[in-house]
């Protein structure tokens, strides 16, 4: 199967005080990356490296963020579409504490963070990226 979609269960509390634990999901179909590539200084390897190698904590913050945003979706019930809504329903999961739980789960290690973006893009696209965050940023920068 080559389209790769994470899904992940989250543990949060709710502001009614609830404990939830809900499946959300990420993809990125490989036209959303061509895109990036084309709208993105350096495209998505640079986008990685700048991940792995950021001096600079609030850039980073805000790239990985915008990151999260781009891949977050929902599944129609017959698998055929992966609604994104131009990022409404994006807008609609940073507002959760699920987003926030995730954001601090991603952020509190590099691993956590190439394992990720290795997850959410095409398997195909992913085999030939290296899983070692050093080595993703190698790439990055050799370019």
């Amino acid at each position: 199967e080559n389209n790769t979609m994470l899904k992940k269960t989250i543990k949060y509390t709710d502001y009614n005080g609830r404990e939830r634990s809900e499946d959300f999901y990420f993809n990125l179909s490989k036209a959303e990356i061509a895109e990036m590539e084309l709208t993105t200084q350096g495209g998505l390897q640079n986008m990685l490296s700048r991940f792995i190698k950021a001096e600079d904590q609030p850039s980073l913050f805000k790239v990985f963020k915008e990151f999260i945003l781009k891949t977050y979706g929902e599944r129609d019930v017959d698998g055929k579409r992966f609604i994104k809504n131009n990022g409404e329903l994006a807008k609609a999961f940073v507002e959760t504490e699920a987003y926030s739980e995730l954001f601090i789960e991603l952020i509190s290690s590099p691993n956590a963070m190439s394992d990720f973006v290795l997850a959410v893009i095409p398997a195909d696209m992913a085999a030939k990226m290296p899983k070692d965050p050093e080595e993703l940023s190698k790439i990055a920068l050799a370019e």
